[in-house]
């Protein structure tokens, strides 16, 4: 069992933010955190040790993440290419994307199961007010 972690902070404008990304088993999974503020390197440090465990990382992707290589600038033409030809995506996006649909379906759900209650409730109390209406008569 091989696992390998990797977090990259990079500015988002507007704010801050840090890049999880952990390969586990040919799995690839990735989680985002929003710091704010440019943080700086003891606390990125400490909120590594800290909270690590509570990171929700995206469904696993098969595959692994991209070795680098030795030309950087080569590699940096590459991608420009690979970006151009099939539309902009790295791997760790796709899988934030993928977890941020996830997501929306769950709340979506939930959203739709408390309308649901709601309008059975309102339904069962008219009917009650209709009983007690005809309950005089």
């Amino acid at each position: 069992m091989t696992i390998r972690s990797t977090l990259t902070v990079l500015f988002d404008d507007p704010f801050w933010i840090g890049l999880c990304e952990r390969e586990l088993d040919g799995g690839y999974e990735a989680a985002r955190i929003v710091f704010g503020a440019e943080p700086k390197d003891y606390e990125i440090y400490d909120f590594v040790l800290r909270h690590w465990h509570e990171l929700r990382f995206s469904p696993a992707l098969p595959g692994t993440a991209a070795k680098p290589r030795a030309n950087p600038k080569r590699m940096q033409r590459q991608v420009r290419r690979q970006t151009m030809a099939r539309g902009v995506g790295t791997k760790a996006q796709k899988a934030l994307k993928l977890q941020l649909e996830q997501g929306r379906l769950e709340r979506k759900a939930r959203t739709r199961q408390a309308r649901d209650a709601e309008k059975a409730r309102q339904f069962a109390l008219h009917q009650e007010k209709k009983r007690e209406k005809h309950r005089g008569h």
